[in-house]
C-alpha cells in the first residue's frame, strides 16, 4: 500500500511542478472571483509570523491547513487553538487537532469560524434599520490523514466541509488539500507542495432569494405579486498552489535558525514569494520574522513579526504560546494568539 502511495505521491509532485512552471506567470489576478476567502486566512502564529513561508517548514498540528504531509512529523497527542483579529473587527477561531499512530500515519481534524457580530437590517425606506438585525458566518471542518512512506517522504489529504451564510441565505461546498514533503540529501533541506481548496463551487441559495415579481408591470387584471427567485451564480473556491523550500543553516548547540521560502499561485490573484525565519534557542525562545506577498501587486500585506515560548510542564507534557503581528497597509493590522499542548 504504501508503494502506490509514494508511487502516487510522487506523480502528484511532477504533475504540480509541471503546473507550476506552465502557469506560474499570469496577467491576470481574477481578484475578488471566489467564494469562501475566510479559506486564505493563515492558521497558526508561528506560520504567520514567519511570513506564512511554511509549506516546507510544517511540522505541527498547523500542516492540516498549511500542508497537511507535515502531519507526519507532529508527535504524540497536538492540540492548538488560534484567535485572529482580522480587519473590519471580525475575529476567527481555529481549533485543531492531531495524533500520531505511528507507521500507521497521523490523523487531524479542525474546525474554524467566524465571529463577525449582529448588524442592523436597513432599507432605502428605513436607512436606520427595520428593527431587524442579521449576521454573516464562515465555517470549514476537516478531517486529515498523512503518512510517511519513505525515511524522507511523506503525503497527506486534507478533506474538508465548508459553510457560509449570511441572513437568510447559506453556501455549501466540499474541497481537498493535498500535500507532500520530501527531505532532500543536501543537509536535510525540505522540498514540499501543497494543493488547497480543490473542491466544489458555491451558490448563495435560501429565503432572501424570494420575491415577488410582477411580469406585466404596465398590464392591469394581471398577478403583480408572483413568487419568484433570483438566480445567484456559483462561484470557484479560492484554489491555492505553493511550493516551498526549509533549511537550518545553523545548528550549534542550543541555537538554531531555520529559514524559509514559498511560492504561491493562486487562483484568484498574482503569484508571489513569501520568505521567513526562525530563531529559537534551547527550544525554547523563538523569535521570528517574515515578508509577505513579494513582488504582489498593489499587496497590502508585508512584513510580519512575532515570538513563542514552549515549557515543558511534565515528562511528556508541553505548553506553547505563539504571537504573531502582520502589517496590512492600510488596513487594520492582525494579530495572531496561538495556544498549544503536546502530549
Amino acid at each position: 500500500m504504501k508503494k502506490y502511495l509514494f508511487y502516487f505521491g510522487l506523480i502528484l509532485t511532477i504533475l504540480s511542478f509541471n503546473i507550476s512552471a506552465q502557469t506560474f506567470k499570469s496577467d491576470v489576478s481574477k481578484r475578488g472571483t471566489t467564494a469562501a476567502p475566510f479559506l486564505t486566512i493563515g492558521q497558526g502564529a508561528r506560520s504567520i509570523a514567519m511570513g506564512s513561508a511554511f509549506v516546507g517548514v510544517s511540522n505541527d498540528v498547523s500542516s492540516i491547513y498549511w500542508n497537511p504531509a507535515g502531519l507526519t512529523k507532529a508527535e504524540g497527542v497536538q492540540i492548538m487553538f488560534d484567535h485572529t483579529q482580522w480587519i473590519a473587527d471580525i475575529k476567527y477561531n481555529f481549533l485543531a487537532a492531531s495524533y500520531n499512530l505511528g507507521d500507521l500515519g497521523t490523523i487531524g481534524v479542525s474546525f474554524l469560524t467566524s465571529n463577525i457580530g449582529e448588524m442592523k437590517v436597513t432599507t432605502i425606506e428605513q436607512p436606520n434599520g427595520t428593527g431587524e438585525t442579521f449576521s454573516a458566518s464562515d465555517m470549514a471542518i476537516s478531517l486529515a490523514y498523512a503518512i510517511q512512506l519513505t525515511d524522507r517522504f511523506s503525503i497527506g489529504f486534507n478533506p474538508k466541509f465548508i459553510y457560509q451564510g449570511i441572513w437568510k441565505m447559506s453556501a455549501t461546498a466540499f474541497a481537498l488539500d493535498l500535500g507532500v514533503q520530501y527531505v532532500t540529501p543536501f543537509d536535510d533541506a525540505v522540498l514540499a507542495m501543497s494543493i488547497s481548496n480543490f473542491g466544489t463551487k458555491m451558490q448563495l441559495l435560501g429565503n432572501s432569494n424570494l420575491v415577488l415579481y410582477d411580469p406585466d408591470p404596465f398590464g392591469t387584471g394581471n398577478n403583480g405579486k408572483i413568487p419568484a427567485y433570483l438566480e445567484t451564480n456559483s462561484w470557484s473556491l479560492p484554489l491555492n498552489f505553493r511550493v516551498g523550500i526549509s533549511y537550518r543553516p545553523v545548528k550549534i548547540q542550543e541555537h538554531s535558525v531555520l529559514v524559509a521560502v514559498d511560492a504561491a499561485h493562486p487562483s484568484d490573484d498574482y503569484e508571489s514569494i513569501n520568505i521567513g525565519a526562525e530563531y529559537s534557542y534551547n527550544d525554547f525562545v523563538f523569535i521570528r520574522g517574515g515578508y509577505k506577498s513579494l513582488f504582489l501587486q498593489d499587496s497590502e500585506e508585508k512584513f510580519t513579526v512575532g515570538f513563542g515560548l514552549k515549557q515543558q510542564l511534565l515528562n511528556n507534557v508541553s505548553l506553547r504560546i505563539d504571537y504573531a503581528y502582520q502589517n496590512f497597509g492600510r488596513f487594520s493590522d492582525i494579530q495572531k494568539f496561538t495556544l498549544s499542548v503536546n502530549f
